[in-house]
């Protein structure tokens, strides 16, 4: 099935590692071109080579901190440089939080907001006017379960993905005139290093493995009774940048293997 992709030209930050990474893999295998972003440039590097020798196509890395608004304009110019701009960008970037209310200064706050929403904000303004001359575009918001269905443990990834998945539905209400597609994916529970190297430090000394918490966490919240892999989810990217997904602007999709207690 040809979807459409081949010779585009997708940025995707967190590109480094799970989930990016595994988005970058699969669209890759469609003949799209990548700009990998992250800021752990020795791993950006080594996941790039590993798509590279795979795919057998174009990947750009570009180290950078999204949370800074500079590290966003750099990636713009450096797209618009390299590639005369870009048809797809995954805001993908982010990372799980660990505090109360009460205790997180604004210092904190102010990091994730920077992180999880003008991130997303200051890439999507400077890369749409390129999509926007090439003929239209995607842009796909990573954002989280959470959004919708806090966890009790991170109020700050719980606000922060929640206005990420608004800023979603407006900034597809401004851009679909243009062609240009915006949608939210909001992930359940996959199995990145994420979940896996907290969970090591948390059983150690116990009798439990960190594979058989994560199984107990998975058939706790999970009606589906496990994780799912980086690549699976991947696979949903894909179609949704694609011209299969013609119609599909403006929503927020679920990807989390049942765990959602209501309907939207």
């Amino acid at each position: 099935m040809d979807l459409g992709l081949a010779g585009k030209v997708a940025v995707i930050t967190g590109g480094n590692t799970g989930i990016g990474l595994a988005i970058g893999d699969a669209l890759a295998r469609e003949g799209a071109r990548l700009v990998l972003c992250a800021r752990n440039a020795e791993r950006l590097a080594a996941g790039a080579a590993e798509v590279r020798e795979r795919r057998g196509v174009e990947v750009l890395t570009l180290p950078a901190d999204v949370s800074l608004a500079e590290d966003c304009a750099r990636i713009a110019a450096e797209v618009e440089s390299a590639f005369g701009g870009a048809d797809i960008l995954i805001n993908n970037a982010g990372q799980g939080t660990n505090e109360t209310i009460q205790d997180a200064p604004d210092e904190r706050w102010q990091y994730y907001w920077d992180l999880h929403v003008m991130a997303a904000v200051r890439l999507s303004r400077g890369l749409a006017p390129s999509m926007r001359r090439r003929g239209g575009g995607v842009i796909l918001n990573t954002a989280s379960i959470c959004a919708v269905q806090p966890m009790s443990h991170e109020p700050i990834y719980n606000v922060t993905k929640a206005a990420l998945m608004m800023f979603s539905k407006c900034l597809a209400n401004e851009l679909i005139p243009y062609g240009i597609r915006v949608n939210c994916i909001n992930p359940g529970l996959i199995l990145t290093d994420g979940w896996i190297e907290p969970v090591k430090k948390w059983v150690e000394g116990t009798e439990t493995t960190w594979q058989e918490h994560l199984e107990g966490v998975a058939k706790q919240y999970a009606p589906i009774g496990r994780f799912a892999t980086p690549e699976e989810l991947a696979e949903f990217y894909v179609f949704l940048c694609s011209s299969r997904a013609s119609y599909c602007v403006g929503s927020t999709y679920f990807v989390d293997g049942g765990w959602l207690k209501v309907a939207v």
